[in-house]
């Protein structure tokens, strides 16, 4: 049984969710090709906190999806996601993209491993957390499991809605609205929920102030793998006269998005990794507690846009998660391959 309380932490970023989807499926089978018996993630982590993407890839392992299986949809199914891109003059008018079909895939999927019904956030087999912004109230929300006996409000609300509701990316796709039952048969309305990457693309914080918030953890005790989906550094040098908005956002790149999304991640990483190694990494030789960032900064050559469908370049951004893997598997297994103790006690 593993001493440790384990986060796993996976960032937003669209279609480049392959890359932790490849990650983390060749952590699986490792583990599995070891003999391992508890070889799945949600075995070996205590808290699973995903935003966008990643919190589709959260809530589907927490539900004991393998991640080969996430990696394979999103390898195969980019184009049905994104493929059917409304033209620039409707694209003024609404988002870009309509997400019936996407809605469809994790429906599909998440009924698939529940016994052909619709799960709900309750029914993950090991705790999430998952950000969104709500709309409606003008304010940051986390969706969360009950693993607190204070936690009330989300977990009725079905796997699938909270997954479209933190992927419901600003211009990519319309914000989320919904309803559904609680156990008592009410009506609870779900509605303009937007991604949670416009304030958490990187949820690992939130994941530091859960364990030690509500699993009462102290930091000395966390071991966390945060995965990213790749970035390409946001730079700008040139000299322009136009900085305007057909500068930030555009039919060909919507930069506007891609600096907030970046911005806040590796904020969030260098305020981790101050928090691991304290100040000019004074603490390095005797870290706080373990952390463990994964990402793969991208070049010109492999420029993967969020709602990219080329799969030669997604399979190579895939590629890139292998050689990380290969690099990082001793002691990724040694730290994160140990079984959690809250499955243990389930």
């Amino acid at each position: 049984m593993s001493e440790k309380f384990k986060i796993l932490s996976i960032d937003g970023g669209g279609i480049r969710g392959v890359y932790p989807a490849m990650y983390l499926a060749l952590f699986e089978e490792e583990l599995k090709r070891r003999n391992v018996e508890r070889w799945q993630i949600y075995q070996n982590f205590d808290l699973i906190c995903g935003t966008s993407t990643g919190g589709i890839m959260a809530i589907a392992l927490a539900l004991g999806i393998p991640a080969r299986e996430i990696y394979n949809l999103y390898l195969e199914k980019a184009n049905d996601i994104f493929g059917s891109k409304k033209t620039k003059f409707e694209q003024l008018f609404s988002a870009s993209h309509d997400r019936s079909s996407l809605e469809k895939l994790i429906q599909d999927i998440f009924k698939k491993y529940n016994n052909e019904k619709d799960p709900k956030l309750k029914d993950c087999k090991t705790n999430v957390c998952i950000p969104v912004f709500d709309l409606l109230e003008g304010k940051p929300s986390v969706l969360k499991n009950k693993y607190h006996q204070n936690f009330t409000r989300d977990y009725h609300i079905p796997a699938y809605k909270a997954a479209l509701a933190t992927a419901a990316a600003p211009s990519f796709f319309d914000p989320y609205s919904s309803d559904y039952l609680t156990e008592d048969g009410k009506s609870k309305p779900f509605k303009n929920k937007v991604d949670g990457g416009v304030f958490a693309n990187n949820p690992t914080l939130i994941g530091i102030v859960e364990a030690e918030s509500a699993f009462y953890q102290e930091k000395s005790n966390l071991s966390i793998l945060s995965v990213g989906t790749g970035f390409q550094k946001f730079s700008d040098g040139k000299k322009r006269e136009n900085w305007g908005i057909t500068y930030w956002i555009n039919f060909k790149k919507k930069r506007l998005i891609d600096l907030f999304m970046q911005a806040q991640s590796q904020q969030v990483e260098n305020l981790v990794y101050v928090m691991q190694n304290g100040i000019d990494k004074e603490k390095i030789a005797n870290p706080n507690f373990v952390y463990h960032r994964v990402n793969a900064e991208l070049d010109e050559t492999l420029n993967i846009e969020l709602d990219d469908t080329d799969k030669e370049r997604l399979e190579a951004l895939a590629q890139k998660a292998t050689y990380r893997f290969h690099e990082d598997a001793t002691r990724i297994i040694k730290d994160f391959g140990t079984g959690s103790r809250w499955a243990d006690t389930q």
